[in-house]
């Protein structure tokens, strides 16, 4: 792909063609000073007086020159010279010893050499660079002052532009010419798809529906977790239509000047109302229509903005043909006003892919890449549950670097599998060595994850474990699920904790209940926060079944707490997360107490290999056993 050629910053540009402007002006200062030196001026001078300064100890000749007929007289402390052409009546020459002849006389004889002699040319020659040096001097002064003010005049007519479209929108244009994308484009997410196909087809079919009545969305929606492509949707649609697409930042409206994001609205509509039918894209919108409170106002910058935005959307012409999609993944956190019918008309949720739009997203990511054909993507696609399409397409590239590092033609299984849990976990930490005591502690840690786990009913299959230093951990434990579940049923979520917990009891029952370390200190966090949202957000606590503290909600606030539950409510949430946490780890006791020999021999295997997959794990795992203790009751 060729460069593209940089530009000379204008700021050398302008010093280079002023450097250039100084030296012809001093070229021409010089060129101004040979023509107007003082060649013309004549002074009639007597002979006489030449010689009686030549003789005179105080005078100011320095010395004086015979070239043939003409005398060059040199004064004291000058570099410039007088000339003296000598005019004899008889047009004859003087010799070199003319000036010794009438200095030597006096008197009389000093009288008739001088009537011999009654007049000289006396005539000043000047250096050329003498005088361009002295109008130079006099000229690059007053240069320089005009230069500065006319620098300054252009400083305040940037100024003065620059505020001029202080109020102009920054949005971007794609129109026509840009490289176009499509819906084929877009892997996945067939159900965003379809209804952002009917948007298409408004734009490029207006009438057929004014026919029947129907009017044109003024609004979509995108609403989705980063990465799920709610902005190579927008473009899709703006492809697909064939319109020009504006694109600007939610946050490129603000800035700290009152009215100047609500005159950026007004400029963007009513460009893209010239360019209709079109699309108006804006990202991030969350930025600067969140809600509205009690404790804004109509003064507040924020707040005209969305002011301005709920104006125009609402002001447009059912035939104006221009269409505004926004993009957010905080619905929660917009203002009702935006998201009525009228303005944003559609909501189009933009989820997580599924399997099967997982391996279509990595075929397209790895379409224009050598793949070895042993390469399973199939397999890639199972192992990335929850992975957004910005995940997978930074795994095939981590996949085609590893490949280029480790010098292979083609991307391996091996590339794949070391992108992905680059992706998921981090880099090895090769550079981090640990002792045997802290290699023993990690491996009957990490055992201790996948034996509890392995065992569970409702766990997820131990898919890979590894006493290798990844990321911030020193060791991982993989599940992964058979295939994608929308619901996790509260076993689900039980044995989840219990597997974590897994970790922290294999330390206290192998090195002692007073030799546990801060290894676990991720896992606890874990347990601590999915077991809060069991209770405040599932409802699946015991004495709180069923009722639910959201408190990312309006409304019922105490005064004490903060939180929309009174003291009493908050002590009886603690206590049934730290049930859950209770439970948890007897849970898991009770499996690692029940297999002793089973979590011995998986630590041993773990210090020896340092990783094991599937494969390897089965043979070993086959004999661990879930007691009646540990099961639910």
């Amino acid at each position: 792909m060729p460069q593209a050629v940089k530009k000379k910053p204008a700021k050398s540009s302008n010093l280079f063609r002023w450097l250039v402007f100084t030296i012809l002006l001093i070229l021409c200062c010089g060129a101004i000073a040979s023509l107007s030196a003082p060649q013309s001026t004549i002074e009639e001078v007597p002979l006489s007086d030449v010689l009686a300064r030549a003789n005179d100890e105080n005078g100011n000749i320095a010395k004086i020159t015979v070239e043939g007929s003409d005398l060059k007289i040199t004064l004291k402390g000058k570099d410039r010279y007088t000339q003296v052409s000598r005019k004899d009546p008889s047009g004859t020459l003087y010799e070199q010893g003319l000036i010794d002849q009438c200095a030597n006389l006096n008197g009389e004889d000093l009288s008739a050499c001088q009537a011999k002699y009654p007049v000289i040319e006396y005539t000043e020659v000047s250096n050329f660079w003498d005088y361009a040096l002295d109008i130079a001097i006099i000229v690059v002064p007053v240069i320089i002052i005009i230069l500065f003010f006319s620098s300054m005049m252009r400083q305040a007519q940037s100024m003065n532009n620059q505020s001029m479209g202080f109020g102009k929108a920054k949005a971007k244009l794609y129109g026509p010419d840009k490289k176009r994308i499509t819906f084929k484009d877009v892997a996945g997410n067939e159900s965003a798809k379809q209804d952002l196909e009917e948007v298409v087809d408004f734009l490029k079919e207006p009438k057929k529906y004014e026919k029947l009545g129907a009017k044109i969305p003024r609004g979509v929606l995108l609403a989705g977790d980063p990465g799920t492509g709610k902005t190579l949707m927008a473009r899709a649609v703006a492809g697909e239509a064939s319109v020009p697409f504006f694109s600007i930042s939610g946050s490129e409206f603000a800035e700290m000047f009152v009215g100047v994001g609500a005159s950026r609205v007004r400029d963007l509509f009513a460009k893209a109302k010239k360019n209709a039918p079109s699309i108006i894209f804006i990202d991030e919108i969350d930025a600067v229509a969140h809600k509205r409170d009690a404790r804004g106002g109509a003064g507040r910058e924020d707040e005209q903005t969305l002011n301005q935005i709920l104006v125009e959307m609402d002001g447009f012409d059912n035939d104006s043909g221009v269409i505004v999609i926004a993009a957010t993944n905080r619905v929660d956190m917009l203002d009702k006003a935006l998201l009525r019918p009228g303005r944003f008309d559609r909501h189009v949720n933009v989820t997580l892919p599924e399997r099967k739009d997982r391996l279509e997203i990595l075929n397209v990511h790895f379409k224009n890449k050598p793949v070895n054909k042993s390469v399973n993507l199939d397999a890639l696609a199972a192992k990335t549950a929850g992975s957004s399409g910005a995940d997978l397409a930074n795994i095939a590239n981590e996949a085609a670097i590893t490949a280029a590092r480790e010098g292979h033609k083609e991307i391996t299984n091996d590339d794949i599998t070391e992108a992905f849990e680059r992706v998921a976990i981090g880099p090895e930490r090769k550079s981090k060595v640990m002792n045997e005591q802290e290699r023993k502690l990690t491996a009957y840690h990490e055992a201790g994850h996948a034996i509890v786990g392995h065992v569970l009913p409702n766990s997820d299959p131990v898919h890979k474990v590894t006493i290798i230093p990844r990321g911030r951990t020193g060791g991982v434990t993989w599940f992964l699920p058979p295939e994608d579940r929308s619901y996790k049923s509260i076993y689900d979520l039980k044995d989840i904790l219990a597997r974590a917990m897994g970790g922290r009891i294999a330390e206290k029952l192998v090195f002692g209940p007073e030799a546990i370390t801060t290894g676990a200190s991720s896992d606890l966090q874990h347990v601590a926060q999915l077991s809060k949202e069991m209770i405040v957000e599932e409802g699946m606590g015991k004495q709180t079944r069923n009722l639910v503290f959201p408190e990312g909600e309006t409304g019922y606030y105490t005064i004490s707490t903060g939180k929309p539950y009174s003291e009493k409510t908050a002590e009886l949430i603690d206590l049934e997360v730290k049930a859950l946490s209770d439970e948890a780890a007897m849970r898991a006791e009770a499996v690692l107490k029940a297999n002793g020999p089973v979590l011995d021999k998986l630590a041993e295997a773990l210090l020896k290999q340092e990783t094991l997959e599937e494969k390897e794990l089965a043979p070993i795992l086959k004999d661990a056993k879930l007691p009646a203790t540990a099961k639910l009751r």
